[in-house]
């Protein structure tokens, strides 16, 4: 259950982030039902990626720019958010996903937008109940 919950709230972000920001998309129609038929399942499997790539490739990122981190009272995270963005962009498209992310300032921004779209999210759901 958790895992599904975690999965929604990353494509909820994800779909905000591609909704807000230009230059983060996902191929396809732009309206209505055929809009959430054909990019359903994208927006699954790029937040499967995302998360794939947050798990494994992030904290090693982020200990390696460990003083980066420190310099920048923490504000390089952001930059650590933005190319994990911009890495599940590339992965996206070399699985041919249809998933775009144009440069780096909207992988920065999608940054934001996702974080503080899974803040609200979370917030809204509650805390997970463990057992």
């Amino acid at each position: 259950m958790r895992f599904l919950t975690w999965l929604l709230t990353t494509a909820i972000a994800l779909a905000t982030a591609a909704w807000l920001i230009d230059g983060i998309r996902f191929s396809g129609p732009s309206q209505g039902t055929a809009e959430i038929q054909e990019k359903l399942l994208p927006l699954i499997l790029v937040s499967l990626i995302l998360g794939v790539v947050t798990s494994f490739v992030k904290p090693v990122l982020t200990i390696l720019s460990f003083p980066f981190v420190i310099i920048t009272l923490g504000l390089f995270l952001l930059v650590i958010n933005a190319a994990m963005l911009l890495l599940t962009g590339w992965l996206a498209e070399k699985l041919d996903i249809g998933f775009d992310v144009t440069g780096f300032w909207p992988a920065l921004g999608g940054a934001v937008v996702i974080t503080v779209t899974t803040w609200i999210v979370d917030s809204v759901i509650g805390p997970d109940e463990r057992r």
